[in-house]
């Protein structure tokens, strides 16, 4: 059986080595000279080397929460992004479809069980604990919890000058050290700022690789919902701030824009409150990742009724297999035998809207509006454009 046949058909495998977030800073860096050994995946599938043939500098803008379908939706509300150039069309997320997985991702260059951040909160095997990676600082250290190189370490080695420009507060945190180790992190406080500090790296060397990362989007779609006025209002100021970046880029530069994840509104009808439901926490020793993908870790001796059960409550509201059978579902590309115990002993991945919630034991997660993490087309599908300055053009 092909790992595609063992998801339902509303869930789907990310594209690592063919049109996956993992395939964007490769190929960024392959059109810079930058070589890459991505073992078993390709350098460069994007084919971004022929794509930004002549740039020798090269900026990578993600926006947290900019999924594909929503820009297609909205283009009448973003006229920069409508206009930019989609050179291969959309990309894929990673698995779970969830930012921490996203950004250590892109900024290694490799599926999630390859590079070891698996989930928004994962278990810390043998250590009964969980870690939430957006409150990661230096435990686990990271540089043991998530080892592989980034493509900015393997730029700035061969004489690119790489440069994350990202909120100020993440500098030093422990995801940022797994996504971004390697590159000199100059840190923003809003939307106006980042612009201008991505120029600024741009201009400062006659070689560059850049990475912007914009956070706000995101927030609010999870707080007032994809389909709202205030995200709507952020959207149009994402679509400024990257004219702003257009407009003043190099003559020799390029810009590329993409996402980490698409989202969803959840009404109330399709939510499912696990702690109002006392068989699911029968045998289960510790509740991970998030509303849509969550990971199970049973007791020892328990996981097969755990899975039973979980099974029989949920039903088709997800995709609930053991952990060898998500492994081998290719969901997570390859991974290495010291990261799978990272990923519970079931995994529950979201259909349609539904999201499992806990009210008890996450109260601010389980009031939220938007979610994402699950692989539908919508969390799934991402953008990359681009834009090239006046010499490339």
């Amino acid at each position: 059986m092909e790992s595609s046949e063992l998801l339902p058909a509303d869930l789907h495998r990310p594209a690592y080595g063919a049109a996956s977030l993992a395939d964007v800073l490769p190929g960024a860096a392959a059109a810079l000279g930058v070589p890459l050994d991505r073992g078993d995946l390709p350098a460069d599938p994007l084919g971004l080397t022929t794509a930004l043939a002549g740039a020798r500098r090269v900026a990578v803008l993600l926006v947290d929460g900019l999924g594909a379908d929503l820009v297609r939706q909205h283009a009448h509300l973003a006229p920069t992004l409508a206009a930019l150039a989609s050179p291969v069309g959309d990309l894929s997320a990673p698995c779970p479809s969830t930012t921490p997985v996203s950004l250590t991702t892109l900024g290694t260059g490799l599926p999630p069980g390859s590079h070891g951040v698996l989930g928004f909160v994962t278990d810390v095997p043998g250590e009964d604990r969980a870690l939430n990676h957006t409150q990661w600082r230096d435990d686990p250290d990271p540089g043991t919890w998530a080892p592989q190189p980034t493509v900015f370490a393997r730029a700035d080695a061969a004489g690119v000058p790489a440069t994350v420009v990202a909120p100020y507060l993440y500098q030093g945190s422990g995801l940022s050290l797994a996504a971004y180790r390697g590159a000199a992190y100059s840190g923003t406080v809003g939307a106006g700022d980042l612009a201008a500090l991505v120029l600024q790296a741009l201009h400062a060397t006659p070689r560059a690789l850049v990475y912007g990362y914009f956070a706000d989007l995101d927030l609010t779609g999870h707080v007032r919902g994809v389909d709202s006025d205030s995200w709507r209002a952020q959207l149009q100021l994402v679509d400024r701030m990257v004219e702003q970046v257009v407009t003043g880029l190099p003559g020799d530069a390029a810009l590329l824009v993409t996402a980490d994840h698409g989202m969803l509104d959840v009404p109330a009808g399709t939510r499912l409150d696990l702690d109002a439901v006392p068989d699911l926490g029968e045998g289960v020793r510790l509740l991970a990742g998030e509303p849509r993908a969550r990971y199970v870790h049973a007791v020892p001796g328990a996981a097969a009724d755990v899975l039973d059960r979980w099974r029989e409550v949920l039903g088709e509201r997800a995709w609930v297999v053991p952990r060898d059978e998500a492994v081998a579902s290719g969901v997570f590309g390859a991974v290495d035998a010291g990261m799978a115990a990272r990923i519970g002993d079931v995994v529950a991945l979201a259909r349609g809207t539904w999201a499992l919630t806990a009210s008890e034991r996450e109260p601010g997660p389980s009031r939220l509006t938007a979610f994402h993490g699950s692989l539908t087309a919508t969390e799934l599908a991402i953008p990359l454009l681009a834009a090239h300055g006046s010499a490339l053009t």
